[in-house]
C-alpha cells in the first residue's frame, strides 16, 4: 500500500499578467522523500514552492498538508527585519519552546554566534541563519528555494551532509548539480505550465528530459503531416458548388491549435562573448604580492602567473578575501608590498556578485542600450533591444520593467547581456551562477569553454568548476593561496580528499617578515634610478608588442586562406616562418617587459 502524501499539490492553476504561469500543475512527496524541483528561469518553480508553503493562494487547485505535519519554507532571499540578533530570529522558527538549545547548535555548526545584527548581515550569513532557523524546527516537511546561494564551500559541503542525515520529506530548487545528484531521488520537471515526474534521482533527469522533447518532437511531425493531408483535402476535396464540411474544418483548426501549443516551448539563451582581440601571453603576474585588511592578512607573498587562455578558478570560505584577491589580478586594488602587473592589451569585462551595476530603478530595455535609444552596441555593431533581450529569454512586453521587479535568475541573465555585449579577452566572474537555471548554466559553460580569452572565475559552484576551470587556486590559510591543476575534484584528488577549511583563518599582520620596497640610497644621496637603455625599452616595449600582436594578426588571416598552400606553396611557407618568428618575438618582448618591470618597482622609480 503506497504511503499517503504529507504533501499534495494537485491541479494547481494561477495566472499572472493574463498568461497561465501554472496551469493544472501538482507534485505530491511523502515521508522520507527527496525531491528536486527543476526548470527554467521564469518557469515558476518559487511560486509553486511558495503555494506549496502555504504564502500565496492559487487561482483553483487543491493544496493539502496531513493535519498536524511541521512544514517549514527557506526563501530565496529571507526577510530577517524586526529581529534584534540572529538567534532571535532562528528561535522565532521554533514550535516548541523547550528546543531552543537546537537554536544555539544551528547557529554554531553553521559559524555564527547568535548575537549578530540581521541588519548587518552580509548575504552568506542571512542565508545560514535562515538555514539554522528550518534546521532546528526539524520539520516534517522541509521546502528549499536555492538553499546554496551565497555560501561558501565548506558550508554547502556540511549543509549536503546534514540533509543526507535527516529523515524529513524535502523539496529542493537549486542551480547546484552536484547537490541534487546527492540529495535527490525524484523529480518533478516545471516546464510550460505543466509538470512531469520521474521517480528517479536528478543524475537520470537530463537524459528523461531529452527523450521528453524528442518524443515531442516525433508527435509534432506527426501533427504537421496531418494538417498538411487537411490543407489538402480544403485545397482539392470541396468543390466551389459543394457546401464545406464544417467538421473537417473546425478539425483543421483544432489541429493548428495543437500545433501552436505543441512549438510553444520556451527558447534559449544565446550566449557570445564579443572578442577584444588577443591579449598578450601574459595576462596577470603577481611577485611576492600582500594584502591585509586591517590586522587580518588576506593575501600573504603571493607568486602566481595567468597566462593567456587560462580559466582560473578561485574557491575558499567566505571571509577568505576571493574578491579581494580578484581586486588585486585585475589592478582595481595594489598590494601593499610586492608587485603585481597587469599586462599589455587586456580588455576586461566584469560580472561582480552583488549585482551593483544594476539600478533598480531603471527599466530592462535602459540598462542594456545605457538610456540611448532602442539599440544595444554589441561589439563592433548596433542591434535592437528587443531583439537582444530575446537572446537572454526576456519577453518583448519586459522592456519597460524595472530592474527591481526581476527575479533573481533574469536579473543574472540581465548582467550576462551586459556584460557580454563589451569587447573583451579577460572575464572576471564572481558567483556568476547564482540564480540562474541549469540549461542557462550549460550555455554559460559552453561559452566559457569557447571563449578566445582568459577568465578569472570566483564560485561555489562544485560542477561548475569541474566543467569550466582549467586550475583552481584555493585559500589555504593565513592568507595563502595554493593553485592545482584541473576542476574542483581535482584538487580535492591532490589534496587527498581534504575539504578546504571551514572558515578563514585571521592571521595578524607583523611588520617584520614582509616589507614594502623602498628606494636604494646612492653615493650623494642619490637615490637609484634604471639606466638609460632599461628606461629606453621600457617606453618602446609596449609599442612594439603592440605592432608584433597587429602583424601576428594579419599573418594569421593569410594563412586562413583555404586555396593559399595549393595556389602558392612558397608563400604560405614564408607567412607559416614569419607567423613563428613573430610569435617568438612577442613572448620574448613580453618577458623583457615584465622584467624591467619588477626592476623599477624594486628601485622605487617610475
Amino acid at each position: 500500500m503506497a504511503t499517503p502524501p504529507l504533501l499534495l499539490l494537485q491541479d494547481i492553476t494561477l495566472t499572472l499578467g493574463g498568461k497561465p504561469l501554472l496551469d493544472s500543475v501538482g507534485f505530491s512527496v511523502s515521508a522520507g522523500e527527496r525531491l528536486c524541483l527543476v526548470g527554467r528561469n521564469g518557469s515558476g518553480k518559487s511560486t509553486l514552492l511558495r503555494i506549496a508553503a502555504g504564502e500565496i493562494m492559487a487561482d483553483s487547485g487543491t493544496r493539502f498538508l496531513q493535519p498536524g505535519c511541521n512544514l517549514r519554507y527557506l526563501p530565496q532571499e529571507p526577510d530577517l527585519t524586526g529581529f534584534a540578533t540572529a538567534y532571535d530570529y532562528v528561535v522565532a522558527g521554533l514550535t516548541d519552546p523547550s528546543s531552543e538549545w537546537r537554536a544555539t547548535a544551528m547557529l554554531s555548526e553553521l559559524g555564527m554566534s547568535g548575537q549578530e545584527n540581521p541588519a548587518t548581515l552580509s548575504g552568506g550569513e542571512a542565508r545560514r541563519c535562515a538555514l539554522a532557523r528550518v534546521l532546528a524546527a526539524e520539520p516534517d516537511v522541509l521546502l528549499l528555494d536555492e538553499p546554496t546561494n551565497h555560501l561558501d564551500m565548506p558550508t554547502i559541503e556540511w549543509l549536503e551532509k546534514e540533509l543526507l542525515s535527516l529523515r524529513t520529506a524535502m523539496v529542493i530548487i537549486s542551480h547546484d548539480r552536484r547537490l541534487l545528484e546527492t540529495l535527490s531521488r525524484n523529480v518533478v520537471w516545471l516546464d510550460r505550465g505543466a509538470t512531469r515526474r520521474l521517480d528517479q534521482g536528478f543524475a537520470r533527469f537530463e537524459a528523461w528530459r531529452e527523450e521528453v522533447l524528442e518524443q515531442e518532437e516525433r508527435d509534432a511531425h506527426k501533427l504537421d503531416r496531418q494538417i498538411a493531408r487537411e490543407e489538402d483535402w480544403m485545397r482539392y476535396g470541396v468543390t466551389a458548388r459543394r457546401k464545406r464540411n464544417v467538421r473537417r474544418v473546425a478539425e483543421l483548426a483544432a489541429l493548428r491549435t495543437a500545433k501552436r501549443e505543441a512549438v510553444r516551448v520556451q527558447g534559449s539563451v544565446t550566449l557570445a562573448a564579443q572578442s577584444a582581440g588577443s591579449s598578450g601571453k601574459l595576462v596577470a603576474v603577481a611577485e611576492g604580492a600582500n594584502k591585509s585588511w586591517s590586522d587580518r592578512r588576506i593575501v600573504s607573498d603571493l607568486d602566481l602567473r595567468v597566462l593567456r587562455g587560462d580559466r582560473l578558478g578561485v574557491v575558499g570560505a567566505n571571509g577568505a578575501g576571493k574578491t579581494t584577491l580578484l581586486r588585486l589580478l585585475t589592478g582595481v586594488d595594489q598590494p601593499d608590498s610586492g608587485t603585481v602587473f597587469i599586462g599589455p592589451s587586456v580588455a576586461m569585462v566584469t560580472l561582480d556578485q552583488q549585482r551593483q551595476a544594476l539600478d533598480a530603478t531603471r527599466t530592462l530595455a535602459d540598462t542594456l542600450t545605457g538610456g540611448g535609444g532602442d539599440m544595444v552596441q554589441v561589439g563592433e555593431e548596433k542591434r535592437h533591444v528587443i531583439g537582444y533581450m530575446k537572446d537572454f529569454l526576456f519577453r518583448p512586453e519586459q522592456a519597460r520593467t524595472p530592474v527591481g521587479q526581476l527575479s533573481g535568475g533574469e536579473r543574472g541573465r540581465l548582467m550576462l547581456a551586459c556584460a557580454l555585449a563589451q569587447p573583451s579577452n579577460l572575464l572576471v566572474l564572481d558567483e556568476p551562477t547564482n540564480d540562474l537555471d541549469l540549461e542557462t548554466l550549460d550555455l554559460l559553460q559552453e561559452m566559457l569553454a569557447s571563449y578566445a580569452g582568459t577568465v578569472l572565475l570566483v564560485s561555489h559552484d562544485r560542477d561548475f568548476l569541474d566543467r569550466v576551470a582549467t586550475s583552481i587556486l584555493a585559500a589555504t590559510g593565513g592568507g595563502v593561496w595554493t593553485e592545482y591543476a584541473g576542476g574542483y575534484s581535482d584538487m580535492l584528488a591532490q589534496r587527498g580528499g581534504e575539504a578546504l577549511a571551514e572558515r578563514s583563518v585571521d592571521t595578524p599582520v607583523v611588520s617584520s617578515p614582509v616589507a614594502t620596497p623602498v628606494a636604494t640610497p646612492v653615493k650623494g644621496g642619490a637615490t637609484k634610478k634604471l639606466s638609460y637603455k632599461d628606461q629606453h625599452a621600457l617606453e618602446k616595449l609596449p609599442g612594439k608588442i603592440a605592432d608584433l600582436e597587429s602583424n601576428i594578426v594579419k599573418l594569421r588571416e593569410k594563412l586562413a586562406d583555404p586555396g593559399l598552400y595549393a595556389r602558392d606553396h612558397a608563400a604560405f611557407m614564408r607567412h607559416t616562418a614569419a607567423l613563428e618568428a613573430a610569435e617568438r618575438d612577442l613572448t620574448d618582448a613580453e618577458e623583457q617587459w615584465l622584467e624591467l618591470e619588477v626592476k623599477r618597482e624594486g628601485l622605487g622609480t617610475g
